[in-house]
């Protein structure tokens, strides 16, 4: 229960400090603390680095509690036998570190002024810098990071790469690229900040004991920011059906998409709608496409749309929501391959009192209209799923928040537009109006592949429509699509490798994803 817990908290940088010193303040010893985990990763370094075939490790060490770390790491693993070499940029050392650099001395553990020595060594430890920095690294640390960072060997980092920002993945001037990243205590937004994902390598979480009543206090209950795994919603993959079930029990989706310039859009996002496994798909969509599309989504009723003759484009009239019977839809998704001509569809259809998945053109339409009073004014729940581009021109006065934290700019739409927000990315966003943030821990950059998106929609809007029907709570739909969408994605590039991961492919793995069968 605990290792469940921990794995979903997310704390900032001053977060972590607060439920640190309340450790401290009920009479841990700050060294304790430094012992336990040190061991621990050290632990985890004899697993991952074996003696056999890494004999010789190069161990950085930092000025302050990190550098502690490091050095107790370093006397565990001579312990063990490793060769173990210890450099220092800087002259400076805290008086607990200093203590363990006096007694690894005293074990003969040799330390080196010059940092080329470690240049022999199978792999490194990064212990120079940990959580909370804020300030650019100066020489001669950046010296030091700049240096081993050009060298071939695996570079292990306690805590956080050194360099990098606890909170926003920001690279601060010089930052370790490490290998692997023992996190300790509690997650760290930098390690779901898309720029930081090239510094922190393959990251896990060290368990190092702190009173599981600090952090409720300090994150609060339930916590604002934490990553999703499917046990925090009522969503059961794959969805569980009443043995008497009918189909409209299931949920009705309508997909309101496509145009003549992007004719597979329809397809991609059917095909993720199917495999949610709602009751009902109906699909509107400009009246040329719409024979040939109930060919390839046979059990779909698709509806035709009236056209624009130029552009192909969908367009809308005045009773186009009484003509499609958005009414007797439990949701309603809109965007994929509609083109930016469909402008007067999109806002007709945000009209509707129906939960309502926005996509890609419906995005580029929202954008363009340049007022957040149409997503304001809705009565039903309104979901926005924009990569970063989009989401730049639906929120240009975010842009540089977006930049700098990309956590934090989810947080401030979905808080102004009263629409939960899906920041698409290597690691996806999900905000809520409330303020309450979901982090996906899985990734996998198979996923850049044009159509992937689509896929996500038609997927989404058919757990929301299924959520509905089943008088459910939608909020926990939204995650559990982004989630399951992004290990379709692994589990697929497991078998095909990344390049061979296109958007109809991953359709094929969404399923597999969830049952681990073939």
């Amino acid at each position: 229960m605990r290792s469940e817990l921990l794995q979903q908290l997310v704390a900032t940088a001053q977060q972590v400090r607060s439920i640190e010193q309340q450790a401290f303040d009920a009479g841990m010893p700050v060294a304790a603390l430094m012992e336990k985990a040190a061991v621990r990763v050290a632990q985890r370094i004899q697993i991952l680095y074996p003696l056999t075939a890494y004999p010789r490790v190069g161990v950085l060490i930092g000025p302050g509690h990190n550098g502690g770390d490091a050095l107790v790491v370093a006397r565990e693993l001579h312990l063990q036998g490793y060769q173990v070499r210890l450099h220092r940029p800087g002259s400076k050392l805290k008086d607990l570190p200093a203590a363990h650099a006096q007694y690894a001395k005293y074990l003969g553990i040799q330390e080196y002024d010059d940092l080329f020595p470690l240049r022999e060594c199978e792999f490194l430890v990064d212990g120079l810098f940990g959580f909370g920095m804020t300030k650019t690294v100066r020489d001669p640390y950046a010296q030091a990071i700049a240096q081993v960072n050009q060298w071939p060997q695996p570079i292990a980092s306690i805590d956080m790469p050194a360099g990098l920002h606890t909170d926003t993945g920001e690279p601060l001037k010089e930052a370790i690229r490490a290998a692997r990243t023992f996190c300790l205590g509690v997650w760290k937004p930098a390690f779901f900040q898309d720029r930081a994902l090239a510094y922190v390598g393959r990251a896990e979480l060290i368990d190092i004991g702190l009173p599981e009543a600090s952090f409720e206090t300090v994150l609060g209950h339930p916590p604002a920011l934490r990553l999703f795994t499917p046990n925090l919603g009522d969503m059961h993959l794959p969805l569980q059906r009443p043995q008497a079930a009918h189909k409209y029990q299931m949920g009705h989706l309508l997909l309101v998409c496509g145009s003549r310039q992007y004719t597979g859009a329809p397809i991609l996002a059917g095909l993720g709608a199917r495999h949610s496994g709602v009751g009902m798909l109906s699909m509107a969509v400009p009246q040329s496409l719409q024979l040939w599309l109930s060919a390839q989504i046979p059990e779909a009723l698709v509806v035709g749309l009236p056209e624009d003759a130029d552009t192909g484009a969908a367009t809308a009239d005045p009773n186009l929501l009484e003509k499609v019977g958005a009414g007797k839809y439990q949701a309603i998704a809109i965007g994929p391959g509609l083109t930016p001509n469909a402008s007067n569809l999109v806002q007709e259809m945000l009209k509707s009192d129906r939960p309502m998945v926005v996509d890609a053109d419906g995005l580029n339409v929202l954008a363009q209209l340049g007022s957040y009073q149409w997503l304001q004014a809705r009565t039903a729940a309104t979901i926005l799923t924009p990569h970063p581009g989009e989401f730049k021109r639906l929120f240009p006065d975010l842009t540089d928040e977006l930049e700098r934290d990309r956590i934090i700019a989810a947080q401030k739409a979905a808080q102004t537009t009263g629409a939960t927000i899906v920041l698409k990315g290597a690691r996806t966003v999900t905000a809520y109006p409330n303020g309450q943030v979901f982090l996906n821990p899985h990734s996998t950059p198979a996923l850049a592949r044009g159509g992937s998106g689509d896929v996500l929609t038609g997927l989404l809007g058919g757990l929301v429509a299924h959520g509905v029907a089943q008088s459910k709570a939608i909020e926990p739909c939204v995650p559990t699509a982004v989630w399951w969408h992004a290990l379709a994605g692994e589990k697929a590039a497991s078998e095909r490798t990344e390049m061979g991961v296109d958007a109809f492919t991953l359709t094929q793995y969404l399923l597999p994803a969830i049952t681990n069968s073939e």
